[in-house]
Order: C-alpha cells, then structure tokens, then sequence
C-alpha cells in the first residue's frame, strides 16, 4: 500500500492531501471480481496476485478496524435491479451492503450521511454523484485522530523568505531533548530534512521538508524511502555543526547551567482538502481497462457486463498545536458496459523550521503504513 502512496505522490502537485490506505481495499475487491485485463492491471496496482486480493482487502481492513485512533469502514450499495454474485459479495467484511434508494436524492443524502458518520464529520459529502445509470457503489471511509502528549505553543510566525515571506501564519513552536525526532535523509533527488511529530494511539506524523528545487513528489518519495528503509536517515545528534539540512541548523548557544542539548522545532498549522477524480490517473490504479465501457470486466461481481464509470476520493488533514486529524472517502462507482548575557556554559541546540512549502506523512509506528501523506501551501493565517 506504501507503494501506491508513492506512486500518487510522484503525481502530485500544489497542496494536497491524499490516502492510498482508502483506494487499496476497493482496488482489491474489484480484482477479485476482474477478469482479463482488467484483472491484471487491478492486480498490478494492489501489489498482489488476484486471486489473494480480497483476503489482503480483509485482512488490512481488519487491521485498521484495530487500531487506537483510527475508525474504518467499508460499504457496499446496489440498485434493486441489480444483480451482485453471492460469492464475490460475502467475500466483503459483513453488514457492509445496503440497498440504493428508487428516488436519487434521497439515496444521495444517505450516500453522504454514511461518509458524514464514518468520517467523524471530517468529510461531509461521498466523492461520487448518483444518477440513474449508477446501480453499484462500493466505497471505504475513514477517520484518524491523534494527539501530541506535548503540545505545541501557538505564535505568530513571518517567515523572512520563500512563499510565505511577510505573511503572518498561525505558527507552532515546541522545544525537547530528542535530537533523534530530526534528521536528514539524502536522496537520488536531493536533501530531506524529516521531523518524526509523536502523537498518541501509537501515531506519528512526519514533516519533511526538502531542497527548493525539489517538487512535492521527490521530497514525498524520499521520506516514504526512508520510512522503507531504503535509504538512511542519519539523526540529528550525529550530524556537524552549521546548516546540515534544508531547514535545519545545528550551533551552540551559551546558557547559565549545564544543559543537555535540545531540539527546537518550529512549524505552522495547516488545514488542507482535496478531491480527487482517480479515474485521472486510471495507470496508477489500474483502471486504464476497466474504464472501458464497451464490455464488461466485472464476470466475478456481477451477471450484467461492469466497468467502472466514476471513482473519487474526498480526503482532509489538519494538523495543530494539539494534534492531528485526517479523513478520507473514496468511492467506485461501476457503470453498465456497453538580547545575550554574560554566560559560562554552552549547549548544542538543533533549530528545525518548516517555513515554506514541506510535506506530510501520517504513519502507524509499527507497521510503518502511511495512512495519509500531502503537501502543504496554504498553511492557517494567524487569528490572534
């Protein structure tokens, strides 16, 4: 599923947030059901023989379902004339099929009702628009919650460089003794600065802020090579003195007792949204064949000839002084074919500031899955 993250991330471009973790199980089901082309490209996305598709879609949904601060859920709705193979559909985690209304709006409120409620209120609408040629719709939705057991202090922040220069941010600052939280990872691209963000529930965010030249995807690529341990990412406390980093600056500041060296972060808060059509991309998803509707690729899902008609995700992440919150809910859609002292004592302080465009990766500690990753442009103007 990283690799999916990695894969999108390659694609994107301005501030944006996006989940894989919320495209892979529906991508999975629909190969199990695939045949043909369709079958195999379903399958080369998932990263698994077909076959064992939909036990990979049980086994990560029920995984998620376990884990602190995460809620997920699967649904599946079909039309009363349409027919849905008992085989393939009991093969979906149970009291996941409800039935779509005759009457479009009111099958859309409760369509939008279900990503309200599963979400936490995060998303308010499914990424897909009934109408009366949409008799199937398969859709995943999650809600993520974590908090900082230290919190951040809220300030002003005006960077004096880059994108936000002289604009006055909601900024966040916070100040500890693990030098290991920061580090810098080097790859094919370029420098990534990576700050490791702790939360509870065993969730942690990471900040990754890369060379200027570097587009969203490389500095996205680098941090989830790091976090497959592709490349190292050597921490701060092992590196020298002076800017070793995009970001990232280690000196000596005097003090008047002995102190342990510290980590000075700096930050901002964000709130980002975004919507994708996943049928933009039908080669990252393998969805280039099941697109088309002049014969069906569904025999496993259904009598009547399927392709998918539309496939959406709605995703949200914000992240602020107190923790961190993300959304997401993606939806298939098959369509019918056819000042200084006097000081004696010095300490080392590892300054790390996120003051330009940087990205995120909202990660589950033991496992290591990305469950949300994205690129921050517009960070939260300050209110105070």
């Amino acid at each position: 599923m990283n690799r999916l993250t990695a894969g999108w991330a390659d694609t994107a471009t301005g501030g944006t947030v996006f989940s894989a973790a919320g495209v892979w199980p529906l991508l999975a089901f629909l190969a199990d059901g695939a045949h043909g082309a369709a079958r195999a490209e379903l399958a080369d996305a998932v990263g698994l023989p077909a076959e064992q598709a939909a036990a990979g879609a049980r086994e990560l949904l029920a995984a998620m379902g376990s884990m602190p601060g995460l809620r997920s859920a699967l649904g599946l709705w079909t039309g009363r004339e349409q027919a849905v193979r008992e085989e393939w559909r009991s093969g979906l985690p149970a009291d996941t099929h409800g039935v779509l209304t005759d009457e479009l709006p009111a099958g859309q409120r409760a369509l939008d009702a279900w990503a309200a409620e599963r979400t936490d209120g995060l998303i308010e609408r499914l990424p897909v628009q009934l109408d009366p040629g949409v008799g199937m719709v398969l859709a995943s939705a999650f809600a993520l919650r974590t908090e900082w057991p230290r919190p951040f202090e809220e300030l002003p922040l005006m960077p004096e460089a880059g994108p936000w220069q002289g604009r006055r941010l909601a900024g966040l600052r916070r100040t500890g003794v693990r030098l290991d939280r920061a580090g810098v990872a080097g790859g094919p691209y370029g420098y990534v600065t990576e700050l490791k963000v702790p939360g509870d529930h065993g969730i942690d965010v990471h900040l990754l802020l890369g060379e200027e030249r570097m587009t969203p995807g490389q500095v996205l690529g680098t941090g989830l090579a790091a976090l497959a341990r592709r490349i190292a990412v050597v921490p701060s406390g092992q590196l020298p003195y002076g800017e070793v980093g995009p970001g990232l600056r280690i000196g000596q500041q005097p003090c008047a007792t002995p102190r342990q060296p510290e980590l000075s972060v700096t930050t901002v808060a964000y709130d980002v949204t975004a919507r994708h059509d996943l049928l933009d991309r039908p080669g990252l998803f393998g969805l280039t064949t099941a697109m088309d509707t002049a014969a069906g690729h569904f025999p496993g899902i259904s009598p009547a000839p399927l392709a998918v008609g539309r496939a959406g995700q709605s995703a949200v992440a914000r992240f602020g002084a107190l923790g961190f919150r993300a959304g997401a809910a993606t939806a298939v859609a098959p369509a019918p074919a056819g000042a200084r002292p006097d000081l004696s004592f010095t300490t080392t302080v590892v300054t790390a500031r996120f003051d330009r465009p940087f990205g995120f990766l909202a990660v589950q500690r033991a496992s290591r899955l990305v469950l949300t990753a994205g690129w921050v442009t517009e960070p939260v103007p300050y209110q105070g």
